[in-house]
């Protein structure tokens, strides 16, 4: 099957280069992806795909159906959307809206789903049950998987793959993380509210700024000192907007942050640490606070059987000496988890790297994909995919 899987997608090769370079040149922000959409559905619907469209808003789910298979799913989900980044790069297929680019691969994501779905579609009866294939939208703002999610898509879902471009990785290469592959991201607004007063005399007024300028410091500080160093947590104030006029005691700060855990017990606690600090500062200089902490997406936890069956089918399709195991997570946040709290799932991450020039970094105005590296996605995606199926048996609950 690897090897027919592997001829499938070198016809399909040129095919695929073509459809990420429409996309790369037609890029649309998170919410806004409709002609992505639409071509995806035209794509889908060509391979004989059960198509629907405007799920999660302007999502597109493929469902592969075997007659006679078990009425679970495996799901594999790609992302649509691009950012709102002016491209920097020389490509003859450069984004041709300004100021929006894909500068973070999900042109590539929607690729290799694509053409996952060329191929299984391809093996008949030989795939051993269902797949559903999911392309989001709004990944970027975080909101997308739970737009996808409520409009019912993990509805018999047994298992879920996705995969994720890494440019410090190879192209032909794969990474593979067990456990923790990214953070929580939770979103942190805080109000300082003092009292304002002439700038030559500080004494009869309470601060704002320089209490905020204490709170940041204060909460930057305590984190080396009262959180676990094994189980990490990055703070970053990242907006600061208050005062009205230079000789004018400012009497309120209002800062906007960002804060990244990886444990789901340390996630737990730190709103009432945060706010704990806060009162703490505000009380010894005599100012009040708000404290609006707002839970995001939580960590992406990869399933063990699930990440053995993916490291299996890229071990086997490409050599082991090609797939990277990664012993760090990331610390960036991905909505793919909130598929997870319906399903066991798995990210890989896929090698896009060029062996002989710079590469830049994800986000990055010039970052750029090795585009051989579609090919190592595709039939990664569709082997695990077999693999699952084959290990679970069509009759069998995943």
């Amino acid at each position: 099957m690897l090897s027919r899987i592997k001829d499938l997608v070198a016809t399909l090769a040129p095919r695929l280069i073509e459809i990420r370079r429409h996309l790369h040149s037609h890029p649309e922000l998170s919410g806004q992806e409709h002609q992505t959409a639409a071509y995806v559905a035209g794509v889908l619907s060509s391979c004989g795909l059960r198509v629907q469209e405007a799920v999660g808003r302007v999502g597109v789910v493929g469902d592969l159906i075997q007659e006679g298979a078990h009425d679970r799913l495996l799901a594999i989900r790609t992302d649509m959307d691009a950012l709102p980044i002016q491209e920097r790069t020389s490509l003859e297929f450069a984004s041709r809206r300004a100021g929006v680019m894909h500068a973070c691969g999900h042109d590539v994501h929607t690729t290799v789903g694509l053409g996952t779905a060329m191929v299984l579609s391809q093996l008949g009866k030989d795939l051993p049950g269902n797949v559903r294939l999911l392309f989001q939208p709004a990944e970027e703002v975080a909101q997308g998987a739970g737009w996808m999610v409520e409009d019912g898509v993990m509805d018999q879902v047994g298992a879920i793959f996705s995969v994720h471009v890494f440019p410090s990785i190879p192209a032909g290469s794969i990474g593979i993380r067990y456990g923790a592959l990214t953070a929580a991201a939770d979103d942190l607004e805080m109000t300082i509210i003092g009292e304002s007063g002439h700038g030559a005399r500080p004494h009869e007024a309470t601060d704002a700024i320089w209490i905020a300028a204490q709170v940041v410091t204060t909460l930057q500080q305590a984190i080396s000192r009262t959180q676990n160093p094994l189980r990490p947590v990055v703070l970053t104030i990242g907006q600061i907007n208050g005062g009205r006029a230079p000789n004018v005691i400012a009497d309120q700060v209002r800062l906007q942050g960002t804060v990244r855990s990886l444990h789901p017990d340390t996630r737990t606690q730190l709103p009432a640490w945060i706010e704990q600090i806060v009162a703490g500062v505000c009380q010894s200089y005599g100012a009040k606070y708000e404290v609006n902490y707002r839970r995001g997406v939580p960590s992406v936890q990869n399933n063990l059987a699930l990440t053995q069956i993916v490291e299996a089918a890229a071990a086997e399709a490409w050599g082991h000496d090609r797939v990277q195991i990664l012993l760090e997570p990331s610390l960036g946040a991905e909505d793919f988890s909130l598929y997870l709290e319906h399903a066991p799932g798995t990210m890989f991450r896929l090698g896009v790297g060029y062996k002989d020039r710079p590469n830049y970094p994800l986000h990055h105005p010039q970052f750029e994909v090795d585009e051989t590296a579609i090919v190592t996605g595709v039939v990664t995606m569709a082997y695990a995919a077999y693999k699952y199926w084959q290990q679970q048996g069509s009759s069998s609950s995943p």
